[in-house]
């Protein structure tokens, strides 16, 4: 349209919501008439879940959808729990090229110490669901073991705030170390020196702060929200480090940041970049290619077809070479608009 429309109104969304019907883990339930579904924990964020839907008729069939895979041996949710067998897979494959960096902690416990010596405001572009979470908790846990000061963190994000309630309030997605900590009466999401920043004043009134301090705020790539106002404030001064936590997508203001663009464009202008920027790699919640390999291999048969989506060519194309390999299965990076057989 031109000039461009909104593809859906909030009434629109609203009225889908209407639609939604929570279901629990574990739990096969219909969908429709001899079709029926059972979720798992994909461990990939709160909520999340691998799809398990089962076709009756004279040759039952079983489609998954892997969704956005987690990772094991992460904070605050459980593994991704296995799934067995499938006729049809749809795999994700974001990281089918790479494996994650290890020791995280420790490179975030770096990033702080420096940034707190040096006077700097440290500022994190953070996704609101997961990522601001696991950074909370990352914190604390540093603070406790005192490898970092303990400095004044910032939340400023009205969804991670929000977000950051639903975690502690859903217990039964928490792992064994986070349920440990919650009945010994700790807040594990909760840095000692915490503060939320709600209301736009509360927002605009973190311009008057100076470091050492911790700014989280969304969005996680840089392509929107409060924390592009964060940048415009914080880029032009060395005083500043960015801390890129989380995957940033080709063409995103945080992938310029990574690349080492020394302007960035924001609001129709373009700001000089002084900051130190520092990007930590470890912190993905998506599973690497040797954790999308191990949740494969916990298969009992092979899928007569694998199709990869949700992932940049090249790493598709890796990890369908790297399936082909260690688990002889047949797999490629699916095709936009196809029609897939389920039994082919």
């Amino acid at each position: 349209h031109e000039p461009a429309l909104p593809l859906f109104t909030r009434e629109d969304a609203e009225a889908a919501l209407e639609l939604v019907q929570p279901q629990a883990y574990q739990r096969d339930f219909e969908v429709v008439d001899r079709m029926t579904a059972c979720l798992r924990t994909a461990g990939h964020i709160l909520g999340s879940a691998t799809v398990q839907l089962d076709i009756d008729g004279k040759q039952p069939r079983r489609l998954v959808f892997s969704g956005d895979l987690g990772r094991w041996d992460r904070p605050i949710l459980r593994d991704p729990h296995l799934v067995r067998e499938a006729d049809c897979l749809l795999m994700e494959c974001t990281y089918g090229n790479r494996l994650h960096e290890r020791g995280a902690e420790a490179e975030l416990a770096d990033v702080v110490t420096r940034a707190a010596e040096d006077g700097h405001t440290i500022l994190i572009p953070a996704f609101a669901v997961g990522r601001t979470q696991e950074l909370l908790w990352r914190l604390r846990q540093l603070e406790d073991e005192k490898r970092i000061p303990s400095l004044p963190v910032y939340i400023d994000s009205p969804m991670a705030i929000d977000v950051t309630e639903l975690y502690r309030k859903h217990t039964e997605e928490h792992d064994l170390d986070m349920q440990h900590l919650t009945d010994a009466g700790l807040r594990p999401l909760c840095p000692r020196q915490f503060h939320l920043a709600r209301a736009r004043e509360e927002s605009i009134a973190l311009n008057d702060l100076h470091g050492p301090v911790i700014i989280i705020s969304a969005s996680g790539m840089a392509t929107g929200g409060r924390v592009l106002h964060h940048m415009k404030r914080r880029l032009p001064e060395r005083r500043t480090t960015i801390v890129l936590v989380g995957f940033q997508a080709a063409g995103t203001r945080g992938r310029r940041l990574q690349e080492g663009a020394r302007e960035i464009r924001i609001h129709g202008q373009e700001w000089p970049v002084r900051a130190t920027v520092e990007t930590l790699n470890g912190l993905s919640a998506h599973a690497d290619q040797s954790e999308l390999l191990r949740w494969l291999k916990a298969f009992d048969r092979a899928p007569k077809g694998v199709y990869l989506v949700h992932g940049e060519p090249e790493g598709a194309k890796a990890l369908a070479a790297e399936i082909e390999e260690q688990l002889g299965w047949k797999a490629r990076p699916a095709r936009d608009g196809e029609n897939v057989p389920i039994e082919a």
